[in-house]
């Protein structure tokens, strides 16, 4: 008779977390809620829309809401409905059948509102570009006011970003 093999019953360690330098966070922050109250006089509002992604950019946005970045203490937080949304935060290739879904949600997102394609996929299709079934970036559907390139752009590039498009569109 065989005996059953051992199991392993320790996980491999994690890869350390790269070090936060607190003072830049609080700089970061500082300017980002200024940016937005001067803005919108508001915190900024964003609405993510996934067209097709592959998750790897869902991950490094969720990242964002965990206690290594707390986006709300950047004055950022997510909603639920585009009717609440300044910002549509959309990742993946644009596919054939959420095209219509994303004109959908532009159109429900009320004024101002800017379009962050994240993610080379929803920049310009990524790896998935000319394949029958995606229409490539999100550019092909709507306007698109910021693009972050990567597969998948870390948190601190995304917030960098939105930092960006707070910046340059403040009075």
């Amino acid at each position: 008779m065989l005996k059953p093999t051992a199991r392993r019953t320790t996980l491999p360690p994690a890869e350390p977390a790269e070090p936060v330098d607190t003072e830049t966070v609080a700089l970061l922050a500082d300017r980002l809620r200024a940016a937005s109250q001067a803005r919108l006089g508001h915190e900024l509002a964003i609405r993510h829309v996934n067209t097709g992604s592959c998750n790897g950019c869902e991950l490094e946005i969720r990242a964002l809401t965990g206690v290594v970045y707390n986006l709300t203490r950047f004055g950022l937080h997510f909603v639920d409905s585009p009717r609440h949304a300044d910002v549509l935060l959309v990742t993946g290739p644009l596919t054939r059948n959420l095209r219509q879904a994303l004109e959908q949600a532009w159109d429900a997102t009320p004024e101002p509102k800017w379009v962050v394609a994240l993610g080379d996929c929803a920049v310009d299709g990524g790896v998935f570009k000319g394949s029958y079934a995606v229409m490539d970036g999100t550019s092909n559907a709507i306007q698109v006011d910021l693009t972050i390139s990567g597969c998948p752009p870390s948190p601190a590039r995304i917030l960098s970003g939105l930092r960006a498009l707070l910046e340059a569109n403040s009075p």
